[in-house]
């Protein structure tokens, strides 16, 4: 790469606390600001000896944070300074937006390959939360579960106490406690001079009734009507829920269900 000026210098340079020689003795702790440093190899070190500078490998040798000159040293002789170059061969930090492409390796996010079947729940993404770069599994943004029951078959009932809409039901298990279960879908009558009223029961807990005990009421002929349900409950369980839709009349008088469209329950685990 070809620079204006001067080429920058990489390297973690330090220079070492002072050292003074002992008598006979070959191996010295090297310091800076008193704390131990450790060299990356002893080729990474400049060493001068008596004004001289030393060959690695062969005048000195480095362990850890200790230098061990090829012989003794003796009163006298004065180690000028010991240098160390740190990882000459760092690139350092690259300067903003200079990173392309062909500078990642394969392994790492590029978007050169295609992902060409659905992702797997472990699957991962990246999303910024706040500003902060972060991953999240495929699982947590995707519904996991969704199920649906249609019903067709017609249905008379002419009660005023809720009683099971027969076959609109479905069994859904969450996958996390945390999860939510939004029940979506319609109920199809034909109404006659009457009115009806639905209930959406998790197990044989009611969840959910219209307040007035009918939603939907009629007293100048026949009409036919779809009535849209939509609710979101939190179960707390990661056990199999059954949820299903019970309806009652206004009066006795009939209402038939499913006479001319269909009845449907779905459930999305969110």
């Amino acid at each position: 790469m070809a620079y204006i000026g001067n080429k920058p210098t990489v390297g973690n340079f330090q220079i070492c606390d002072a050292i003074y020689v002992v008598n006979g003795q070959d191996a010295y702790t090297m310091q800076v600001g008193s704390v131990n440093v450790i060299p990356q190899s002893a080729n990474h070190m400049l060493v001068s000896l008596n004004g001289i500078l030393q060959k690695a490998g062969s005048s000195f040798t480095v362990s850890g944070s200790t230098i061990t000159f090829a012989s003794n040293l003796a009163t006298g002789d004065v180690i000028d300074f010991i240098q160390i170059l740190g990882d000459v061969l760092d690139l350092g930090v690259p300067s903003d937006d200079t990173v392309g492409a062909a500078q990642i390796k394969d392994d790492l996010i590029s978007g050169s390959t295609e992902l060409a079947t659905a992702p797997a729940d472990t699957d991962e993404f990246l999303v910024s939360d706040a500003g902060t770069l972060k991953r999240i599994d495929y699982n947590l943004i995707t519904p996991r579960n969704i199920i649906q029951t249609v019903v067709s078959a017609t249905q008379a009932v002419g009660s005023t106490s809720l009683t099971d809409l027969t076959n609109a039901t479905l069994d859904i298990t969450p996958a996390s406690t945390s999860s939510k279960i939004l029940i979506l879908g319609r109920i199809q009558a034909d109404i006659g001079n009457n009115g009806f009223g639905y209930a959406i029961y998790r197990d044989s807990t009611k969840i959910f009734e219209t307040t007035e005990g009918y939603d939907v009421y009629n007293n100048t002929g026949n009409v036919r009507t779809v009535n849209t349900v939509c609710f979101l409950d939190s179960p707390s369980s990661t056990s199999e829920l059954t949820y299903k839709y019970q309806v009652k009349t206004y009066d006795t008088d009939n209402v038939t269900f499913q006479n001319a469209g269909q009845s449907i329950i779905t459930a999305l685990e969110v």
